[in-house]
């Protein structure tokens, strides 16, 4: 939408959010909205459940994955339970929308050999190469996302007692700690490394070459570069795939739900429950490799 068709329905309800909300949802649900006002040639508070209706038809008539529809119908639900609290409507006709199922695949993970090889792939003295030892270490044993590792300030670790404050979605605060290995691996960038790039006088952790603050995209780069060294699949490692190993390799070492869950700053426990199929999967492919009944017999 336009600065000349912005809707004041819309933008309440968006300042509302952005209370509670990363800055990338609320401009995610601003052009859900936006789309179904273009569809209806119309402010999105005068829709009607069976124009809703017809509009999440023609969604999943032109083949858009499910959970970009369910995401759409989130927004405007919100919208209108947003409008129903402020009494500019008396209902929600979006209450009514049956979200479409949702196949939830199983994240992928590293096994920890595979960890191992892709962390000792940061070998060396340079302030690059110790960088990157660090910024795996902590992705790995923090089980941080990208966009944490990148955003972390310098005071946002403590090596003495070996913890990291983080800030998550919906600026969600947590303290996370780090094992001896990465606190180790910190230390040495900080010492070695960190001096050599920090060119601007950053508050930043993480700098790239410049001197500048990592980004994102540097960070997948970074873990690319070191997949190849390490004789992994390079498209195959970005930092949300040492996440999802460090849950998974902590469920597998015997950690609760709960913990894991509250180190990973999930909101939802369902959200940490499918690290717990993965652990079973894995312990049921390792059983049919190595006990001698589980085995298949060949074809006499």
């Amino acid at each position: 939408m336009t600065a000349r068709t912005r809707d004041p329905d819309v933008e309440g309800f968006l300042a509302v959010l952005a209370a509670s909300r990363s800055p990338r949802t609320v401009l995610a649900y601003r052009r859900d909205l936006g789309s179904l006002a273009d569809w209806l040639g119309r402010p999105v508070a005068s829709a009607k459940l069976d124009e809703l209706e017809r509009y999440v038809a023609e969604l999943r008539a032109a083949g858009l994955a499910p959970s970009t529809i369910a995401r759409r119908i989130a927004a405007v639900r919100s919208f209108f339970r947003h409008l129903a609290l402020v009494g500019r409507v008396q209902e929600n006709p979006a209450a009514a929308l049956e979200l479409p199922r949702r196949h939830r695949r199983l994240p992928r993970t590293l096994s920890p050999g595979e960890a191992e090889r892709l962390l000792e792939a940061a070998s060396g003295t340079t302030p690059r190469v110790l960088r990157d030892r660090a910024l795996a270490e902590l992705l790995y044993g923090a089980g941080l996302r990208v966009s944490e590792a990148v955003g972390l300030e310098r005071g946002g670790v403590d090596l003495e007692r070996r913890l990291v404050r983080a800030l998550g979605k919906g600026d969600r605060e947590r303290v996370v700690p780090i094992g001896r290995a990465a606190a180790d691996a910190l230390r040495r960038y900080l010492a070695h490394g960190r001096p050599h790039l920090d060119r601007r006088h950053r508050p930043e952790l993480f700098l790239n070459a410049q001197g500048g603050p990592l980004t994102r995209a540097g960070a997948f780069l970074i873990l690319r570069r070191l997949a190849g060294k390490a004789g992994l699949e390079p498209e195959r490692i970005h930092p949300h795939l040492l996440r999802h190993s460090f849950a998974t390799h902590l469920l597998e070492g015997g950690a609760d739900l709960r913990s894991v869950q509250e180190l990973l700053g999930h909101a939802d426990l369902s959200t940490t429950e499918l690290y717990t199929h993965v652990s079973d999967r894995r312990r049921r492919e390792a059983y049919f490799a190595a006990h001698p009944h589980a085995r298949r017999r060949a074809a006499k």
